[in-house]
């Protein structure tokens, strides 16, 4: 029988072989109190996310304790998060709450493949700027949603679109609620000074508890969960598998990959976030498949999307916990708070939860770190802001994929940068000996030999510098070196490139050899395009001074001819 692959192992596996009393007390104590934390949190995020507030909290309950169960990393703690509530919002509105759930559905089985090809490194190898771009759109985003709650205004659905959304907000203005502002106001400062009383207890869960009893003692007219939503259930959905057909596939394909996408980046950025806080190692690979796991799992139970949250998966830490037991614990503590309390949340106002997620957005933002790349080089700049403004006025969606491309373009455009060909023949007359040192400058090279020396990648980005090069020799010469000492890589169109000059160069009459190549994938792909045996191995040189004394042997030839 096989042992189970390290990569696939989940970590709670090898956690437990030296688990021991004490630790099972700080991980229970970290999971009480995360439970706690993500009480309000996940309330919020399923009312942000145009869902029902029980959702938000089935989906922390159910995906938190299987992505601590079969994830990859030791303290990671799941379930909804505000990156989510944009793309999810958009979901809902176009789609409904049933394409929702198909989509989270076919956004969990592409989270698994993702982690069983191990793609884990792939994903954690994002570029920054990207991820600030489309994190502080969201966060924008997120805070203009809330602006409605915030204010108590009294208006109707509003519009996803966010200039039409802001045009309402200023519409309405004269239907502020001043006890909704003061509310969220106090929820916000609460949040903000709380942490110098206390880590143990999160400010948020006082804000809601201090607001609530306010509003119910002085019977305040603002809105509230109940008012809005109605009871609370208190007992879970039963499952149900969403119907899969090919057209609701095609129409939601696209937004699943997306939740796939943001899930992976969220997840691994908070899994290397808590190695760097316990000097720990995740296994990225089983870090997917434990979120594709649970977010298959969520969307059977009616759930909305989930992924490693990093200020959870901070606190988790803080408190002590140190093994997935903690996450496995703090979703029971939210499992019992929903069954023995859960009514009770339908008391909190909606400006506090609006509240909440204003200071979420404000955590969300990375503003300095938006300022930093601001005054970067141009084009971390320009795939930023992009990013970011596509973000906020056309779709998430939109904003990854173009500004995946735009991140892969300048980064081709720096490595063409740095590939050069350079012409390296000398007029001196005959050639004497070489010496042992490969320079040029040690070479007396005759004049009807031409060498070029590729520098960098040759790939399909940089392949048109060395055709250029190529035609700009002014008399065809006897023979041609091309010098490989630094080449890396080449790809099929390099290797066409190459096939092109050799076939050009037999046309003229002129021998082609190729000096130093030391890279083992350029040759391989050399020897799989037969062009090795086409220049033949006689012309393939391993330093420039061989291939110089074999290009006077293929003179002698020639003038004896």
């Amino acid at each position: 029988m096989n042992k189970w692959p390290a990569a696939f192992r989940p970590k709670i596996i090898d956690t437990f072989k030296t688990y021991a009393r004490q630790q099972l007390l700080g991980d229970l104590m970290a999971g009480l109190i995360v439970g706690v934390v993500a009480l309000p949190l996940a309330i919020a995020f399923g009312i942000a996310s145009g869902v029902s507030p029980e959702k938000g909290l089935f989906t922390a309950v159910i995906a938190g304790f299987i992505i601590s169960a079969l994830g990859g990393s030791r303290v990671q703690i799941g379930g909804p998060t505000g990156a989510f509530i944009v793309i999810v919002y958009g979901i809902v509105q176009q789609y409904g709450v049933s394409g929702l759930t198909v989509a989270t559905f076919i956004a969990g089985i592409m989270l698994i493949i993702m982690g069983l090809a191990r793609m884990g490194s792939v994903i954690k190898f994002i570029p920054y700027p990207l991820i600030v771009g489309f994190t502080s759109g969201i966060a924008l985003i997120i805070f203009s949603g809330q602006v409605k709650d915030f204010l108590g205004l009294k208006i109707g659905p509003l519009p996803a679109d966010f200039i039409e959304k802001w045009k309402v907000y200023l519409k309405n203005m004269q239907s502020v609620n001043i006890y909704a502002l003061l509310i969220s106001l106090a929820t916000v400062i609460i949040n903000f000074t709380w942490t110098r009383v206390t880590h143990k207890i999160p400010g948020s869960l006082i804000a809601i508890l201090a607001t609530a009893a306010i509003v119910q003692l002085l019977h305040l007219p603002v809105e509230t969960v109940g008012s809005r939503f109605g009871v609370i259930s208190s007992s879970l959905p039963h499952p149900s598998i969403p119907l899969l057909d090919l057209s609701t596939i095609q129409h939601l394909i696209q937004p699943a990959f997306t939740i796939a996408l943001l899930a992976g980046i969220e997840s691994l950025l908070s899994a290397v976030v808590a190695d760097g806080m316990i000097g720990g190692n995740h296994k990225s690979n089983m870090e997917l498949v434990a979120q594709g796991t649970a977010n298959v799992v969520s969307s059977v139970f009616g759930g909305i999307p989930a992924t490693g949250a990093i200020a959870r998966t901070a606190t988790n830490i803080k408190n002590g916990g140190r093994t997935p037991v903690a996450g496995m614990i703090h979703a029971i503590t939210l499992l019992l708070i929903v069954l023995f309390v859960g009514k009770w949340a339908a008391l909190i106002p909606m400006a506090t939860l609006a509240g909440i997620l204003v200071v979420v957005a404000y955590n969300m933002s990375e503003w300095e770190n938006f300022i930093s790349l601001l005054k970067g080089s141009k084009s971390d700049m320009a795939v930023l802001l992009i990013t970011f403004l596509l973000t906020v006025f056309v779709d998430l969606t939109v904003a990854i994929e173009i500004g995946m491309l735009l991140a892969v373009v300048l980064f081709m455009r720096r490595v063409i940068k740095f590939s050069d060909v350079t012409t390296l023949s000398k007029d001196i007359g005959e050639s004497e000996a070489p010496e042992k040192n490969d320079s040029i400058d040690n070479f007396s090279v005759p004049r009807e030999v031409e060498i070029f020396e590729i520098t960098g990648p040759l790939f399909f980005g940089a392949a048109y510098k060395f055709k250029d090069a190529i035609k700009v020799i002014e008399k065809t010469p006897k023979v041609l070196i091309i010098r490989m000492p630094n080449v890396p890589i080449v790809d099929a169109t390099g290797i066409k490139t190459l096939t092109e000059v050799y076939k050009e160069s037999k046309r003229k009459g002129t021998k082609l050899i190729l000096s130093e190549v030391n890279s083992e994938q350029v040759m391989q792909e050399l020897k799989k395009a037969r062009l090795l045996f086409a220049i033949g191995k006689s012309n393939v040189k391993k330093t420039l001074g061989e291939a110089i004394i074999r290009s006077n042997i293929i003179l002698g030839e020639m003038n004896n001819k």
